[in-house]
């Protein structure tokens, strides 16, 4: 059996643009995707603490160093520029995989630069 756990968190990250046209995803740069081993199209939950919004989408490479986090298409309809949001990945791993699995949590600021 295979169970679902929690392997990579950017914490409090603000939205720096909603984009409604857009094929749908959501773009973060990418320094911040490398520090918490979030990979290029992986599949990501994002929670927005400003509305209780929850949706899943993929993550995008964005200009590394600029801070972007860009929600992109039909997720615009449910988070908006400044929202501070929760986005976190997920590994499917076995029990004995899972007790030993420490996710990798980086905390960030309101200009999305690395805190902890």
């Amino acid at each position: 059996m295979l169970v679902k756990i929690l392997k990579s968190k950017l914490h409090r990250a603000r939205i720096t643009e909603a984009r409604l046209h857009y094929p749908g995803s959501i773009e973060i740069d990418v320094a911040l995707m490398e520090a918490a081993g979030i990979l290029p199209y992986e599949s990501v939950l994002v929670a927005d603490l400003n509305n209780g919004n929850r949706l899943e989408t993929y993550v995008v490479p964005g200009e590394r160093g600029a801070g972007q986090i860009v929600i992109l298409g039909a997720a615009a309809n449910l988070v908006a520029a400044g929202d501070i949001v929760i986005i976190m990945g997920f590994g499917w791993c076995s029990p004995e995989e899972a007790s030993r699995l420490k996710p990798k949590v980086v905390v960030l600021d309101e200009n999305n630069e690395i805190v902890k």
